[in-house]
């Protein structure tokens, strides 16, 4: 465990945290659904997680229509509507794990490439560039010294913390637990019942502002707080 995990994690403080997401590029690139299947087997699990999360940090010109990468370039590049949609109802919060994930992309993948001879192929113009992406995280001068506070803080925080304590979180913490819950829960079963609101509440189809809305929602509910 970390010392921010620690910080984190203990009964006495929380630890406001801030991130930026630092993408780099893997130097795959592919032009066809077989090779999208061959690659997806051996990548690295920080591109997996890039596809599908980063884009909660990162500016959005237009509205997606798919809700991660793989799926939009399936359909716009590759022109396989059901297979992007497929692709498309894939949530990555349900899987235990990434390498859970990546096996669930290449099951995907394979029925739709046993079932056709064809092989879909794009332009060399429309490739698909695996990335993969790094969580930098930011100090801040906020410190919290009991769950109380959540409900009055959380509505103010930036996108970043709330995809650092909510979803990042997620993949760093045992049980799949995020930052709030794994705090709270060291207060003993005190705040059993907001942790499992909060575990229940799946982020994934969700932008980072209805995500922070909902946690404010949810928050001041059981712990008080005025409602915004």
């Amino acid at each position: 465990m970390t010392s921010t995990d620690q910080e984190t994690r203990s009964t006495s403080s929380f630890a406001i945290r801030d991130c930026a997401l630092m993408s780099m590029a893997t130097g795959i690139r592919i032009q066809t659904l077989r090779e999208m299947r061959d690659q997806l087997q051996t990548v690295d699990r920080a591109s997996i997680y890039h596809h599908f999360w980063g884009r909660l940090l990162q500016p959005q010109f237009v509205e997606q229509e798919y809700n991660n990468d793989f799926a939009s370039w399936v359909y716009r590049s590759l022109h396989e509507k059901g297979l992007a949609e497929r692709l498309s109802m894939v949530n990555p919060a349900n899987f235990e794990n990434l390498e859970d994930l990546r096996q669930e992309l290449v099951d995907l993948l394979e029925d739709r490439l046993d079932k056709s001879e064809f092989v879909p192929w794009c332009r060399r113009d429309e490739q698909f560039h695996f990335i993969k992406s790094q969580v930098v995280v930011l100090s801040t001068d906020l410190e919290l010294s009991r769950p109380e506070e959540l409900a009055q803080v959380v509505p103010s925080l930036s996108k970043e913390s709330i995809f650092y304590h909510f979803i990042d979180a997620r993949r760093r913490i045992p049980d799949g637990m995020d930052d709030f819950s794994a705090w709270m829960g060291g207060f003993g079963d005190r705040y059993q019942e907001v942790i499992a609101t909060l575990m229940a509440f799946d982020p994934y189809f969700s932008s980072l502002i209805d995500i922070r809305r909902t946690l404010t929602e949810i928050l001041q509910s059981h712990l008080g707080g005025e409602r915004r």
